[in-house]
């Protein structure tokens, strides 16, 4: 799997984690989990406006927002233990993220090079 493929699938998965954790793993207290999906989708989905014309500026849009989010998942892992292992799993989407766009920017800079 090319490090892009990997980008590509951990920011699916990042969108389907938001979907399952609002919605079906631990939905919020108050039970709006509309709102919940309002403010955690859109960043997300943002980056879908640049995909039509590249994808590797796709993928740094959305390894810059997945920055938010691996903070937003330490903290809800920290402060709401129900919430733990879909938190844990946000940072560890958003890590494989960050780093398959690590390993695509260190190829792109070894082919320049030579």
């Amino acid at each position: 799997m090319t490090p892009q493929r990997a980008g590509l699938a951990a920011w699916a998965a990042l969108v389907l984690l938001q979907l399952a954790w609002y919605l079906w793993l631990a939905p919020p207290a108050n039970g709006n989990s509309g709102f919940a999906l309002a403010l955690t989708l859109p960043p997300l989905l943002l980056p879908l406006l640049a995909l039509r014309t590249s994808t590797r500026r796709a993928l740094l849009w959305v390894g810059t927002v997945a920055l938010f989010y691996v903070c937003h998942g330490i903290v809800a892992a920290w402060v709401y233990p129900p919430t733990r292992v879909p938190a844990l799993l946000e940072v560890a989407l958003c890590l494989v993220l960050i780093g398959a766009l690590g390993v695509e920017a260190r190829r792109n800079k070894a082919r320049r090079t030579t």
